[in-house]
């Protein structure tokens, strides 16, 4: 049986383009005051239809009908009567033009209780219901209190990414109905966690509300990442508590303030990972959802055929030469600040967001300028994923002045040096040089130089969600993605791994052995670097996706942290937290502006004889220690970390430098070893210009 809806109700024309979305009618508006309540003025930015009509239900109401009946510069509105807070809504058009005819939804529900209702653009929530999705109208009401961002320098920043389902749907501390959701993220067994392990901030996987792809519905995945967004203004209800859910948007809403309430009390920053590059409508096959039906060649770049322009490996690619989806971009961001109280954001695929007519990345792009003459968004925390699949994707180092890059860069040189050399060197063969590794621990500083950045531009990281974990990379040589159903055709294919003489899990304590320092290795290398590193959520704890480097899909335990208590997981953790302890207690003795200023000299390199690194020693693979003393001042000397990366143990001549009095040698006391001797040296202590020696394959860091 067919359900049809009622008479369209009556709209009152005293409506205004702007804000998009539904708002309040102005002030001096004659319904503004109505008793009755519930007018909203409804704003839609949709150039490709002639007509635009609102379907909504009030809550336990009727389905009603109106039609936007004034249209400005290409946005549908007008006065809409009883839509109060809470109310149902979605969008139904026909198309301007009929040469060129749009994807638009069914005019009833069918005899499934289906409707195709366009979305929102500016929806503020989603309810998904009866077989079908609707925008919902909120409320920003909420008791925020006295909550104010932790607001931490770039300097002191230290990043987790966390899935805010896999990081506590296994937390045995955390009661079951919260784990997997906003409330579980938030709760003091997570929280202490996090305090604990030294993090600054927390950046979540895309938050927003997402859709699977129907690929992956028709093998039984879903997108467990995220990055398939609809709504860029709504919480994905799918993290919320089952209470929550059953209660509505607005307890989803409600929930994912609350966790980050507790988390700026706990002193923890909160930073979205979004995606404004593509939208889950996906290519010409894919649903059409909202922006589709309402003003495809706006919404979406096309080339000078017709066709999709594609930088993004989904389907379609949001078009930033369009004012207005710069303007929803904007809206969006300012949103997230402004009502969920979020500290910043990291854009995935970033390059897309500023390509220009011809294509091409450009650092002056009119998205950039906007933002950084935001007076709210310059204010956040801004981080480029500085790449997208299309030409010239790859622009890292290229960000303005008030980004912050992934750094690529470092990831590799790491990996590289630690892994993938030694893997060469176990074979018999030669690793390379010090020089990148060098370079990508002081900054990358000639990377971002040219964009007027200094050291702090560099996000440094080892692993992201995407790829191995840090356990992995030491126990896989080769992907295993066999379980997303591509034949393990999917993920990168060059990991710069090493499985240490073994493929996947072993219980030989001689491959574990060397396993566990190589992740030592890294996780060191990471936190003594200079810019801003990021941890991957559960590399402290030593977590394994069984080799998969590609598990966006998997929303199980392969991808769920997994918090039981192993000697190898204990003894991760604490070797974490010990660098990430030592990274804050060296900067808390430095200046406020370190590293920034350019013109002094934080890092002074010599070689294993104590002696200044010169140009050959650099370049020769045979040579692969390398001593970085490291000071805030000229003449001052604060600690130097001795990195060892040959397979052989070393007697090294730690720098000769007197005290700042001039009378005598100074002392270098060890704090950390990654080698299996850290407990029983500890606390060693050496003259300058004196000999210790340094494991193979092992950091040493001193303090002075």
């Amino acid at each position: 049986m067919v359900k049809s809806f009622v008479e369209p109700a009556t709209t009152v024309d005293a409506s205004r383009p702007m804000p998009l979305g539904v708002s309040v009618p102005r002030t001096g508006s004659p319904v503004t005051d109505d008793p009755r309540g519930g007018f909203a003025n409804v704003a839609v930015y949709a150039p490709g239809v002639a007509t635009l009509e609102i379907v909504y239900q009030v809550p336990r109401g009727n389905w009603q009908v109106s039609t936007l009946p004034n249209v400005t510069d290409g946005v549908h509105h007008g006065i809409v009567e009883g839509l109060p807070v809470g109310s149902r809504y979605g969008l139904r058009a026909s198309p301007a033009d009929e040469a060129f005819p749009l994807p638009v939804p069914t005019m009833d529900f069918d005899a499934d209780g289906v409707q195709p209702l366009l979305l929102d653009p500016y929806g503020r929530g989603v309810d998904e219901r009866d077989n079908f999705i609707t925008s919902v109208r909120m409320s920003s009401d909420f008791d925020w209190g006295v909550d104010q961002g932790p607001r931490t320098p770039w300097r002191n920043t230290i990043i987790y990414e966390a899935h805010v389902r896999g990081q506590t749907m296994l937390h045995p501390d955390i009661p079951e109905h919260l784990q997997g959701t906003y409330a579980g993220m938030a709760h003091p067994a997570m929280v202490e966690h996090l305090v604990s392990l030294g993090v600054t901030a927390v950046q979540l996987l895309p938050v927003h509300f997402h859709i699977d792809e129907l690929h992956l519905q028709n093998l039984g995945l879903t997108n467990y990442w995220g990055y398939n967004t609809a709504a860029f203004f709504a919480p994905h209800p799918g993290y919320a508590t089952q209470a929550a859910r059953e209660s509505g948007p607005q307890a989803v809403q409600d929930e994912f303030k609350g966790m980050v309430k507790l988390l700026h009390a706990a002193g923890l920053e909160v930073i979205l990972d979004v995606v404004y590059n593509h939208t889950a409508e996906g290519g010409t096959d894919g649903p059409t959802l909202s922006f589709r039906g309402l003003g495809e060649l706006q919404y979406y770049r096309h080339d000078g055929h017709g066709k999709y322009v594609d930088t993004t490996g989904c389907g379609n690619t949001l078009n930033f030469g369009e004012p207005r989806v710069v303007q929803l971009v904007l809206d969006s961001l300012r949103y997230w600040v402004n009502e969920f109280h979020v500290d910043g954001f990291r854009f995935d695929l970033a390059v897309t967001l500023c390509r220009n007519a011809a294509n091409e990345f450009d650092p002056r792009h009119p998205f950039l300028v906007a933002v950084a003459a935001d007076p709210v968004l310059s204010e956040a925390k801004l981080i480029a994923e500085p790449w997208d699949i299309g030409y010239g994707g790859w622009q890292t180092g290229r960000f303005p002045v008030g980004w912050v890059d992934w750094n690529d860069h470092f990831r590799d040189a790491v990996r590289t040096f630690w892994l993938a050399d030694r893997a060469a060197i176990d074979a018999g063969g030669q690793g390379g040089s010090v020089a990148r590794l060098a370079d990508a621990l002081s900054g990358s500083a000639e990377l971002f130089a040219p964009s007027g950045r200094g050291r702090l531009a560099s996000v440094n990281f080892i692993t992201a969600h995407d790829g191995f974990t840090l356990a992995d990379m030491v126990a896989f040589d080769r992907k295993h993605n066999e379980a997303n159903g591509e034949q393990n055709r999917d993920g990168h294919g060059d990991n710069r791994s090493y499985n240490h003489g073994f493929e996947g899990r072993t219980e030989d304590e001689a491959v574990l052995k060397r396993r566990a320092q190589s992740s030592r290795n890294l996780m060191a290398s990471l936190m003594i670097s200079l810019g801003v590193p990021m941890i991957t959520a559960g590399d402290e704890l030593g977590r394994s996706q069984q080799g998969n480097n590609n598990a966006y899909c998997q929303d199980n335990p392969i991808t769920w942290i997994d918090w039981t208590s192993t000697p190898e997981s204990h003894s991760m953790l604490r070797s974490t937290k010990r660098v990430i302890r030592l990274r804050k207690e060296f900067l808390a003795g430095q200046p406020h502006d370190y590293p920034s200023r350019e013109q002094q000299s934080y890092f002074h390199w010599f070689d294993a004889h104590g002696e200044q690194m010169s140009a050959e020693r650099w370049q020769d693979p045979s040579h692969r220690v390398v001593q970085l003393l490291l000071g805030s001042d000229v003449g001052r000397v604060d600690g130097l970390v001795v990195v060892n990366g040959g397979a052989e143990d070393v007697k090294v001549t730690l720098p000769a430098v007197p005290n700042d009095d001039g009378s005598g040698p100074r002392l270098y006391e060890l704090r950390l070893t990654t080698s299996d001797l850290h407990d029983q040296r500890q606390g060693t202590r050496i003259s300058s210009g004196e000999r210790d020696v340094v494991q193979a394959n092992s950091i040493n860091i001193y303090r002075v």
